[in-house]
């Protein structure tokens, strides 16, 4: 019987049982160095060979064309709001960006620091309830690169396939909230990064996927851990990198090869997701936020009638062991995260306490 409670966090989200019990392993002892990986040398072999083995990785998870560099970058996807156009953009370029939520919005306001912003497309008018299609789409003329947020953690929504962009324009994906949630088609992205606090382990690294013409195409004046070529061309070893980070990111890659794979996941995570949704379709009580056709595998957005009935099945939730289910701040109501990592069994207890909440309060 497990004392851990069920983690819906958005993030850091809950991680492997497996990974946990090998990442307290490696703390100690790394492999059998006798010392444990948080004191490892950057530079030693033993590290090198997690840096190595987290890169080959993710090249088989997401078949990663040669083309391709992969980066372990440290600040988050929030740097890479700021990475991406000091890299791609200038004063005299134009950039497209979908605005499909605050953390698409934040990405697009860093870019106009550099150059200019056209919105190709907006959900913003009924609260980002949707994702919107190809109908509704104006890309600009000549845009340097296309970018989007593949999954919308605050509201629950998530493209389906990514937006076709205009024929030779790299298109950029924010994907920090569903990474190798399920399969990713690398050669349609110039770039793609990805927090690894939702998906790939803890706070502390982003990963990069970016093909190599576009590394070569970056501004050459930047600061030199600005610039993706700094990383590109040290192996992601400029300076000391995020080295514990990096090794559970390893150790996570391993259990998704071990769990079948990304098309394997992305079975397991629509089944998950389903189960909830097809609970708020037939509550009495709870409701789902956003439309049917844009909602996300990842996140769950749902409510009852009022903010105060909200509270108390938080804190219902939260004395059953269900915990991290407040939707954001900006937005209300709750959340439930349901990652990768997120067991069936966590769904079910949800659920379960749904029910037991609506017999009580409907």
């Amino acid at each position: 019987m497990t004392t851990r409670a069920w983690n819906f966090s958005s993030g850091p989200a809950t991680l492997p049982e497996p990974v946990l019990r090998r990442t307290q392993a490696a703390v100690w002892d790394l492999d059998g160095s006798g010392i444990g990986v948080l004191e490892h040398s950057h530079r030693g072999r033993e590290f090198m060979a997690v840096l190595a083995r987290a890169e080959a990785l993710v090249r088989q998870l997401a078949a990663v064309p040669a083309d391709y560099d992969v980066l372990f970058v440290p600040g988050g996807a929030s740097l890479q709001f700021a990475m991406v156009p000091m890299n791609f953009l200038g004063p005299a370029a134009t950039a497209d960006y979908c605005l499909t939520g605050v953390w698409a919005d934040k990405a697009a306001a860093e870019a106009r620091r550099f150059g200019a912003v056209h919105v190709a497309c907006s959900s913003a008018a009924d609260g980002y309830a949707h994702i919107p299609d190809a109908a509704a789409t104006r890309w600009s003329d000549a845009p340097a690169y296309v970018h989007f947020t593949s999954n919308n953690t605050i509201y629950g929504t998530q493209w389906r396939q990514p937006p076709a962009a205009p024929a030779g324009v790299p298109l950029v994906c924010d994907a920090s909230s569903d990474i190798f949630s399920r399969p990713l088609d690398v050669a349609r992205y110039g770039l793609v990064y990805a927090g690894a606090q939702k998906n790939l382990g803890p706070a502390g690294v982003t990963l990069v996927i970016v093909r190599k013409d576009l590394v070569a195409r970056g501004h050459a004046d930047l600061p030199t851990m600005l610039a993706y070529r700094t990383y590109a061309e040290h192996q992601s070893m400029y300076n000391t990198p995020p080295t514990f980070a990096i090794y559970v990111v390893a150790e996570v890659l391993a259990w998704l090869v071990e769990q079948g794979g990304l098309a394997a996941m992305a079975t397991h995570n629509r089944a998950k997701a389903a189960i909830l949704y097809d609970e708020l379709d037939r509550s009495p009580l709870f409701r789902g936020v956003v439309r049917a056709d844009a909602r996300s595998d990842m996140n769950v957005t749902f409510r009852t009638p009022s903010p105060a009935l909200d509270a108390q099945f938080i804190a219902t939730a939260e004395a059953a062991g269900l915990r991290g289910l407040a939707g954001h701040r900006s937005v209300g109501g709750m959340r439930a995260s349901l990652y990768n990592a997120l067991p069936v069994a966590a769904v079910e207890a949800l659920v379960a306490c749904m029910r037991g909440f609506a017999a009580a309060h409907g």
